[in-house]
């Protein structure tokens, strides 16, 4: 952002024409050839002679000579001395026309001046509310993982202790039951006698 803000003020720095500095390289241009304009009215317009300065004045307005702030600036100038004497012409002057919307140029030009507002308070507290909410329910969905997880039936990090303890103890059970009832059919049948006696 810092070698787009020292481009920005090398272009101002660049762009500059009778105490203005214009956006672009073209804005600069154009001012350079009203401030040459001027120039050579000046030369040219004699100031004593009202009427003619007021003719000038109506015809820069009509054929829109003058558009950037350096000739418009001019038209000003003429308009207050026309305006000291209107008195004299006995006609009223007619104002400058800005041929430009301030506004939408303003919000189209202006790329440093775009800020963040702050949100309301309103909104502050409703923003920290649901977070609020958001982390119980985050929480309490952990907690509950884990009470998941740690009566599980399937081994995991957390059980597998456990579970392969139970695991061993029931084959254990089994196996014991097993050989239980092995030897009660061997003592029906009377196995145990004959192996012994071979």
């Amino acid at each position: 952002m810092d070698v787009q803000k020292e481009q920005e003020q090398q272009n101002r720095t660049d762009h500059v024409v009778s105490g203005f500095a214009f956006y672009s390289e073209k804005d600069a241009r154009l001012a350079e050839q009203e401030r040459q304009k001027i120039a050579y009215l000046d030369k040219r317009i004699d100031r004593t002679n009202l009427e003619s300065v007021l003719i000038i004045y109506k015809k820069a307005l009509d054929d829109r000579v003058f558009r950037t702030p350096v000739g418009l600036e001019y038209l000003r100038e003429l308009q207050g001395e026309l305006k000291a004497e209107q008195d004299l012409l006995g006609e009223e002057i007619p104002p400058i026309p800005l041929w430009t919307n301030f506004a939408d140029t303003r919000e189209k030009t202006s790329p440093a001046r775009r800020r963040i507002k702050p949100a309301p308070e309103e909104n502050k507290n409703t923003t920290f509310r649901l977070s609020l909410i958001m982390n119980i329910v985050m929480v309490i969905a952990i907690i509950a993982m884990f009470i998941i997880t740690l009566n599980s039936d399937q081994p995991n990090v957390l059980n597998y202790e456990r579970n392969l303890q139970n695991k061993y103890a029931t084959w254990e059970q089994e196996l014991t039951q097993r050989e239980q009832t092995v030897r009660e059919k061997e003592r029906e049948l009377h196995i145990e006698t004959e192996v012994s006696q071979n």
